[in-house]
């Protein structure tokens, strides 16, 4: 907020998810109170495009980031940008099929070793 463009816009969204650093009033005032333009927007609780963020950057981690991997930043900016175009030509959608039913077969799976070992006790 302090570099230009982003200290002269008349107004700036912030697009944040629900954590704990930046959720409540309290954070929107601090901040706010740090940079009147600055307007934050919180996803809500569940926000799967977040996911979709995240799962590409994991990609990127994996596929063109190791550590200690570049030089100075421009390299670095460059293969990101490269990876990008690439990322654009081959990814494809996901076809999600893990159901609500399907949660609750895991959810009884993992508590099952508990019960037995209440029952051992």
């Amino acid at each position: 907020m302090s570099v230009e463009a982003y200290r002269s816009a008349q107004r700036v969204f912030v697009i944040v998810y629900n954590g704990s650093a930046h959720r409540g009033q309290r954070s929107i005032d601090r901040l706010q109170g740090a940079w009147p333009n600055l307007i934050l927007v919180h996803t809500p609780v569940h926000a799967s495009w977040v996911n979709q963020a995240e799962i590409y950057f994991s990609i990127a981690q994996r596929k063109v980031l190791p550590p200690n991997n570049f030089t100075d930043l421009d390299t670095l900016e460059r293969t990101l940008l490269e990876f990008g175009r690439h990322y654009e030509q081959i990814a494809q959608p996901s076809d999600w099929k893990f159901t609500r039913k399907d949660l609750h077969k895991v959810l009884e799976r993992l508590d099952q070793p508990a019960r037995t070992l209440q029952l051992a006790a």
